[in-house]
C-alpha cells in the first residue's frame, strides 16, 4: 500500500509510528495510509527553517521571485497529474480539481510581483534635516493548517505570501488527502528554493496544537469550520502568536424579481453543486425576493437539477463527484433529514444516492429544499454538500437582513438587473465578500479574500496586500545626519515639538 511521508529535511525518520487511512472516495477502499507527527517532528522541521529561513529573508526580492516564477511555471507543466492526484484522494471531478490548482497558481503569480509589493514608504523632509522610512521585514516561521476540501489552493494562499515575503513555512494540510500538498513542496525546491524553506507535516490534533503552542513559530494562519477556527485563534493568540483563522460560511444568493432566471439557474447549479457543495464559498442558500419570483425559480430549477450528472472523479462528463469521506456523506444525509423533520418541503431528496459499479462510494445526490425559515437549525448550520435550501423573502428588506443576521458571513451574491439595488445591497449587507450576479465572489489575487462574523478570527485577510501584512512586520526608522560642527546648534527637535 502507498505510503505517504513527511516532507521534511532528512526525512521523517522513526516519527511515522501513528498512521492514517486515506480513502478512495469513488468506491470506499484504503488507498493509502499517512504518516501522523508529533511534537518531536515538528520541533525538527521547525529547527530545520531556523537554519534557513535568516539567508532567505537576506536574499533580494528578484531572486526570491525568480524561485517563485520558476515555481508557477513547474505547476503549470505539472497541472495535468497535480489534478488527478488531488482528484484521485478528494474525489472532485479533474475539472474541478484543476481549478482548486489554477486558483492557488494565480496568488504565486502575485507573489512573482513581491519587489514591487514589498516595498516600504519614505518620507523626505519630515522634519529639518529628517527623513522617515518604512521597511516591510519577515516575521520568521509560519505555518498553515488547511482543510480537505482545496488540497492546492489553500496552501498556494498561505505559503506563496509568506515564502516570497521572506519566511519559512511549515504546512500541515488534511490528512484525508495529503498528497497534493506534498507534492507542491516538492516543486517548490526543485524551482530553487533552499532545503526546509517550505515542509510538510501531516498529523491529527496532536500536531495542530503543537504547531499553535511551538514558541518559534511566529503566525498560523487557518482554513476549516468556525468552532475549530475559534479554537486555533484563541489558542494561537495566547502563545503569542499572529493568527488568522477562517471558518464556516452560509453563503445567501439573492434573487430580485427583475433577474434573469435562466442565468440564475445555471449559476446556482454550478454554485450549489459544484465540487459536491464542499466548499465555503458554494452558494447553498437562494433567497427569492417574493413568492412569484420563487414560484418561477423553482419550476426552473427542478430540471436543471434533475439533470445533474453525478460521477467518478475521472467521469468527464459529470458535473461533480463523491464527498471526501462516509462519515461526511452521513453528517449531510443527517441535515436533509433534519431540514424535512422541521418542515422543509424535499422537493428533490440525494439521500440513499447509488451510483452503478461504484456502490460503496461516497456519493449523494443533488437536493432541493424549499421553504426553509431562518428558524430550522439545518438553515443555521453549514451542511457542506450538494444541498440547495430556498428561503422565501418577502421583501427587498428580509433579503438584505437574512444574511446579515445569520452566524456566518463569508460570501453572498445577488442577481438584478437593478444598479440601484444591487448597490444598496451591497453597502448594507453584513458580509465580507459581495457579488452582484457573480455566484462565487471570490476575490481574485491582487485583492484579499476573507469574510466577516464566525466566518473569520483575527484581523487580516488572506493573500493579496492584506496577505502581506499578514505575513509582515512594519519598521519604521526616523534618521538625521547632522552637518553642524558639534556645538549643539544643530540639535535634533521632534517635528510635533517644534
Amino acid at each position: 500500500m502507498r505510503q505517504i511521508d513527511h516532507f521534511i529535511v532528512g526525512g521523517a525518520g522513526g516519527a511515522a509510528d501513528r498512521k492514517g487511512d486515506v480513502f478512495d472516495p469513488n468506491n470506499g477502499g484504503v488507498q493509502a495510509q499517512v504518516a501522523l507527527g508529533d511534537a518531536a517532528l515538528l520541533d525538527r522541521a521547525v529547527a530545520n527553517a531556523k537554519k534557513v529561513q535568516p539567508a532567505w529573508a537576506n536574499t533580494n526580492p528578484q531572486r526570491r521571485a525568480r524561485v517563485m516564477f520558476n515555481y508557477k511555471r513547474l505547476i503549470e507543466d505539472n497541472m495535468q497529474s497535480l489534478a488527478e492526484l488531488l482528484s484521485s484522494e478528494h474525489g472532485k471531478v479533474i475539472d474541478d480539481a484543476k481549478g482548486d490548482v489554477q486558483r492557488g497558481l494565480e496568488v504565486i503569480e502575485y507573489a512573482c510581483g513581491i519587489p514591487q509589493v514589498q516595498k516600504g514608504e519614505y518620507t523626505l523632509g519630515a522634519g529639518p534635516g529628517i527623513d522617515v522610512y518604512s521597511m516591510r521585514q519577515p516575521l520568521g516561521i509560519g505555518a498553515g493548517i488547511t482543510p480537505f476540501n482545496f488540497p492546492a489552493m489553500i496552501p498556494m494562499w498561505m505559503f506563496g505570501m509568506a515564502i516570497a515575503a521572506g519566511n519559512a513555512f511549515i504546512l500541515k494540510p488534511s490528512e484525508r488527502d495529503p498528497s497534493v500538498p506534498v507534492r507542491l513542496a516538492e516543486l517548490f525546491l526543485e524551482a530553487g528554493a533552499p532545503e526546509g524553506l517550505l515542509q510538510v507535516v501531516h498529523g491529527d490534533k496532536l500536531m495542530v496544537d503543537a504547531i499553535l503552542d511551538h514558541p518559534d513559530i511566529a503566525a498560523v494562519s487557518f482554513v476549516g469550520s468556525s468552532d475549530i477556527a475559534h479554537y486555533v485563534y484563541n489558542r494561537g493568540v495566547a502563545a503569542g502568536k499572529r493568527v488568522q483563522a477562517m471558518g464556516g460560511a452560509k453563503n445567501h444568493g439573492i434573487v430580485m424579481p427583475d433577474a434573469d432566471l435562466d442565468q440564475v439557474v445555471n449559476d446556482l447549479a454550478g454554485a450549489a453543486f459544484g465540487s459536491a457543495g464542499e466548499r465555503c464559498m458554494a452558494l447553498p442558500v437562494v433567497v427569492p425576493v417574493g413568492d412569484d419570483t420563487a414560484e418561477r425559480l423553482k419550476e426552473k430549477l427542478i430540471p436543471a437539477i434533475n439533470a445533474l450528472r453525478v460521477g467518478i472523479s475521472t467521469d468527464p462528463e459529470a458535473q461533480y463527484g463523491p464527498v471526501v469521506t462516509a462519515e461526511h456523506k452521513q453528517r449531510i444525509e443527517n441535515w436533509i433529514a433534519t431540514a424535512e423533520k422541521e418542515g422543509g418541503e424535499i422537493v428533490i431528496d440525494g439521500r440513499g444516492f447509488k451510483l452503478q459499479g461504484h456502490e460503496d462510494g461516497y456519493f449523494v445526490g443533488p437536493t432541493l429544499i424549499d421553504n426553509v425559515t431562518p428558524d430550522m437549525e439545518s438553515y443555521k448550520n453549514e451542511i457542506f454538500g450538494p444541498v440547495l435550501q430556498i428561503v422565501r423573502a418577502k421583501d427587498f428588506e428580509e433579503a438584505v437582513r437574512l444574511p446579515s443576521d445569520h452566524q456566518y458571513g463569508n460570501g453572498v451574491a445577488i442577481f438584478t438587473r437593478n444598479g440601484h439595488a444591487a448597490r444598496e445591497f451591497a453597502s448594507r449587507v453584513n458580509v465580507g465578500m459581495v457579488g452582484v450576479n457573480v455566484p462565487i465572489p471570490v476575490p481574485v489575487s491582487y485583492h484579499s479574500f476573507g469574510g466577516w462574523k464566525r466566518s473569520a478570527f483575527g484581523d487580516t485577510n488572506q493573500y493579496g496586500t492584506e496577505g502581506l501584512k499578514f505575513w509582515t512586520k512594519v519598521k519604521t526608522v526616523t534618521q538625521r545626519w547632522p552637518d553642524g560642527g558639534g556645538d549643539g546648534s544643530n540639535a535634533f527637535v521632534i517635528p510635533t515639538m517644534g
